[in-house]
């Protein structure tokens, strides 16, 4: 570069460019000074001025990069000006890196042998020539000047901004580092706000670094006045619109939620802070500080006088007006929130669970008491036993056995009401036999088994502990409260309830909420929702998540330790009121004339891959609240009786004789009990040997005319059936599972679907050929019959089957020899 003068390079260090940076005022830093010319001998150089708008050139943040460096030390001696002139003058190749503090190079030698701080750097200007394609930076310090060289004016305006920022940040950090007086804290803090929001760079860390340079001169100032806090939230909610805080601050807004939930700031300012986190954060469990910001606004709203109106008024907004939320991240993240603050209601008893027994030492009965320290208080009420009179001799209680005896009358004391505290390890724990029994039968070992046992079993307590009762703070009940209610909240709007009973399907709170009799209460009408859904991703969430753990079908199931109502919510979660009319695919029975009247229907039956294994559970576990709920007119328990004796679930005759009495002893009972023993005279007939091996209907026929054909004589013989080309849907599996002598059937081009697969899969076992080509069937039915271990030869050409069914399939059905499976994603 040729410059003109005497002086050499001392034009380079003109400061009449601009002003220099140290002595213009911090708040002003983001205004140019006026622009002096400049001669220089190959052209005049210009000096751009960049005023930051929106609609100006946007750069990313340089954190290092590979540039062209000149340094050009002021002149003290004649030899030193003829060094420096544009002859002797030379560029050396550096990759320099931005710090917090200073621009280094990843290779330290020549001009850049040292670290050129940010503090030593008393202007930036940039540099370029109109007859001279160089784009240069000009950094000056005292003693010289550094010449930066970048490839273009872009590449070059990209360095003087980043280095720009680099340099105020630094200087900011210096300042606010040591408060002196707060109202001129208060004014560094919003022209900071104002240096970031005008800033030319885009990237998340021009917003981030004054949030954290904010955060952290908060947390080292922490005797701030209420109105400090005010006019510093104020102050930096520009920030906040498209970022969320860092940790620091929201402990610093917790803070201010709990001490002035009524602030107008809480409403104003955070409001939009916190619909930001709830429409776009995606993992609180990286940052849990703004899960429990969301929670602590959502409390302080709580405390306004409209209490829970302002809370309702907020989840709406989050919602939307529509009846679809075009935002996916709300729901999981209201959950969360919900979930967390429950959770921290018991956390107290959570933590002295660390010494209570452990599951494995519940169900062996806890005979490992040394090995674990002095339980902890638990906070628990129970009534406990008046003092004896003190002319009453009472004899010290040996050791309490897993089973304590019954009390003798003759010397048992009166039991008052008042409460008292107890640990632990009073806690008496019975198991329920009939669950241990038949979980042991369905896992076909003993139960003493050292798998974990199941949530029912750890929740019952003995009679001597029914009494039990969990007291929750004043705070923790309100809180338990304000969440509780949001999840009701949730459960009413039916774009969300689906992913909603998906993410509660797993029971994730903990036992001491499902063992709490408040809590429970209010989460029944969430699980009533979830009941009443007809759709089947909803209420097929009641059941267990896997086989072998409860669910909250079983919770609130007679007997379970959230049932307070008799069983109702029990026959709701297993029924649905539909007209067989309008959905004959969906009645289980299937056997009913299209005159008969609305009944209730296995809902969760249909949900299941095993209708009969679930009868079987209900069978097990839960014949007897069946039975009581039909003595006492339940019309869905009378047609789950009905199902039983239909499918030959109950094998023991006096008990089939029970359930014939209990149906016998109700109007609606005798009269499905009579419909039943019809179709099972009509079955009979079906099934006597005789009429044809070979069997194929006309096209367009329909599951009626398959039905009416079925009625007409004996099938008995009948093994190859043909329904190709017809119009039958999946409830003519309800008259094919009548077919015993069936082995081969042909279902090509038909609406048969997945409900029906599932139905056929359990009750024809013996089949051995089926034709499922250009049939609507998907993996969910597909899957189903790899229970079919007869079948040779199965077509699902031109059906929704997947790679990983096809491989499942082949791997579970080991006589199968025939597949066809082309224009299938398998193929």
């Amino acid at each position: 570069m040729d410059f003109t003068g005497s002086g050499g390079a001392n034009d380079l260090h003109n400061n009449q460019f601009y002003p220099c940076e140290e002595n213009k005022p911090l708040l002003g830093e983001m205004s140019e000074g006026n622009n002096n010319n400049t001669r220089l001998s190959a052209g005049p150089c210009k000096r751009s001025l960049h005023h930051c708008s929106s609609g100006g050139m946007r750069y990313k943040l340089l954190h290092e990069g590979d540039i062209q460096v000149c340094v050009v030390k002021h002149p003290r001696t004649f030899l030193s000006k003829i060094l420096t002139s544009k002859f002797l003058r030379r560029w050396e190749p550096h990759h320099l890196t931005l710090t917090d503090s200073s621009l280094t190079s990843a290779t330290p030698t020549g001009y850049m042998e040292t670290s050129l701080s940010y503090s030593s750097i008393e202007d930036l200007q940039l540099l370029s020539w109109d007859n001279a394609p160089k784009y240069c930076v000009q950094l000056s310090f005292p003693g010289g000047t550094v010449l930066l060289q970048a490839a273009n004016s872009y590449l070059r305006d990209q360095w003087f901004h980043s280095l720009q920022w680099k340099k105020k940040i630094y200087k900011y950090c210096k300042v606010l580092n040591n408060p002196s007086r707060w109202d001129v804290v208060l004014k560094e803090i919003r022209a900071l706000v104002d240096m970031a929001l005008t800033s030319p760079l885009q990237d998340e860390s021009i917003y981030q670094a004054p949030l954290h340079i904010i955060s952290t001169l908060l947390a080292e100032n922490s005797n701030l006045s209420t109105q400090d806090h005010e006019n510093i939230i104020v102050a930096i909610a520009p920030l906040l619109e498209n970022n969320h805080p860092p940790p620091d601050l929201c402990e610093f807004f917790c803070k201010h939620c709990r001490e002035r939930p009524r602030s107008m700031v809480v409403i104003e300012v955070f409001t939009p802070v916190v619909q930001r986190i709830l429409k776009h954060n995606m993992d609180f469990g990286k940052c849990p500080r703004l899960r429990l910001f969301t929670q602590e606004y959502i409390l302080a709203l709580n405390e306004l006088n409209a209490g829970m109106e302002v809370v309702k008024k907020f989840v709406h907004s989050m919602h939307g007006p529509t009846g679809q939320c075009p935002h996916p991240r709300v729901l999981p993240n209201l959950v969360a929130v919900c979930l967390a603050a429950i959770y921290s209601c018991y956390e107290e008893f959570i933590n002295s669970r660390d010494n209570s027994p452990s599951l494995k030492e519940i169900r062996n009965g806890c005979q490992q008491q040394n090995d674990r320290k002095p339980p902890m208080p638990l906070r628990l009420l129970r009534p406990e036993p008046p003092t004896p009179p003190t002319n009453t001799i009472v004899n010290p209680s040996p050791p309490q056995p897993p089973h304590p005896a019954p009390p003798n009358p003759a010397t048992s004391i009166p039991i008052s009401s008042a409460p008292c505290v107890v640990t632990s390890s009073e806690i008496l724990v019975e198991l329920e036999r009939n669950n241990n029994s038949a979980n042991a039968r369905r896992k076909g070992g003993p139960s003493g088994t050292d798998s974990e046992p199941n949530l029912i079993d750890c929740l019952l307590v003995s009679p001597a502990a029914n009494t039990l009762s969990i007291q929750l703070p004043a705070q923790a009940d309100r809180v338990l409260g304000c969440f509780a209610l949001i999840l009701k909240m949730l459960s009413d709007y039916d774009d969300w309830r689906p992913a909603l009973a998906s993410l509660l399907q797993p029971i994730p709170f903990p036992k001491e909420a499902l063992a709490h009799a408040k809590f429970t209460k209010e989460l029944k009408y969430v699980i009533q929702r979830f009941a009443e859904d007809l759709r089947q991703e909803v209420h097929s969430c009641l059941l267990s998540v896997r086989s072998g753990k409860d669910g909250w079908f079983q919770l609130y199931s007679p007997g379970g330790v959230a049932c307070d109502d008799d069983g109702e919510l029990f026959a709701n979660m297993v029924s649905v009121r539909l007209h067989t009319e309008s959905h004959p695919q969906l009645s289980l029975c299937g056997l009913l004339k299209s005159h008969r009247p609305p009944l209730q229907v296995h809902i969760l039956m249909g949900s299941c891959y095993k209708t009969k294994k679930f009868l079987l559970s209900l069978a097990e576990n839960k014949l007897g609240p069946c039975m009581l709920l039909a003595l006492r007119g339940n019309q869905t328990m009378v047609e789950i009786l009905c199902l039983m004796l239909e499918y030959n679930i109950i094998e023991n005759k006096d008990t089939q004789l029970q359930i014939i009495s209990t149906l016998e002893s109700t109007q609606v009972g005798l009269r499905m009990y009579e419909q039943l023993c019809d179709r099972q005279r009509e079955l009979k007939e079906l099934q006597r040997k005789g009429g044809p091996t070979r069997l194929t209907l006309p096209s367009k026929s329909t599951d009626a005319d398959l039905s009416r054909l079925l009625s007409s004589g004996s099938f008995g013989n009948l093994e190859n059936l043909s329904l190709a080309f017809t119009n039958v849907t999946s409830a003519c599996a309800e008259q094919l599972i009548k077919l015993p002598s069936l082995k081969q059937l042909n279902l090509w081009s038909t609406q048969f679907g997945d409900a029906g697969l599932r139905l056929l899969s359990e009750h024809l076992s013996c089949l051995q050929v089926l034709n499922l080509c250009e049939t609507p069937v998907t993996d969910a039915g597909l899957l189903a019959l790899s229970s079919m271990k007869s079948l040779c030869s199965l077509n699902m050409n031109s059906t929704k089957l997947t790679a990983d069914t096809y491989q499942d399939l082949k791997a579970k059905l080991p006589n199968l020899k025939d597949v066809d499976v082309r224009y299938t994603e398998a193929w």
